[in-house]
């Protein structure tokens, strides 16, 4: 699944963000019975591997969850610039909230087999690859690669 922030703002910049997302999960995890197989977070948007009994109401729980506390969060900061946007970026005919932070829908795609997992895993592990961003892919923090390759990543996922 593919998760984005409305207008690509990039949020995720910011280690706290990060955590709320990374805590989100966890809760889930926890909580109601999701199993997390891999993950990245980049700057403005994540993927994520994810199987649960009621999985449609897992992400849209971790959907407003997370834009609640990130909202909350970028106020108590005074992030003006970047709340404004959120504020731009809320359809017209939402009445119910002031802000916007994902964009609608979530881009899921079913797994079918094993070699289609691998193929997923290895897809989202190689986004701050192909960025740029890190030369191998379990260097990058927010990400699961490093769980992959037996070493301590931000959090425990369920290795497939």
């Amino acid at each position: 699944m593919t998760c984005t922030v409305v207008e690509w703002l990039a949020v995720f910049t910011r280690p706290e963000t990060v955590q709320i997302v990374l805590d989100s999960w966890q809760y889930q995890r926890q909580h109601t019975g999701l199993k997390l197989y891999g993950y990245v977070i980049l700057e403005n948007h994540l993927h994520f591997i994810a199987q649960a009994p009621e999985l449609d109401q897992c992400v849209a729980s971790f959907k407003s969850y997370t834009a609640r506390r990130i909202i909350d969060l970028l106020q108590q900061q005074k992030a003006e610039r970047l709340l404004q946007r959120l504020h731009f970026a809320k359809a017209a005919h939402k009445q119910d909230r002031d802000y916007q932070f994902w964009q609608e829908g979530v881009h899921a795609e079913m797994i079918l087999n094993e070699a289609m997992m691998r193929q997923k895993l290895d897809y989202i592990h190689a986004n701050p690859v192909k960025r740029g961003y890190v030369n191998l892919a379990q260097h990058w923090r927010y990400s699961s690669a490093a769980n992959y390759e037996g070493l301590a990543g931000l959090m425990a996922i369920d290795v497939w």
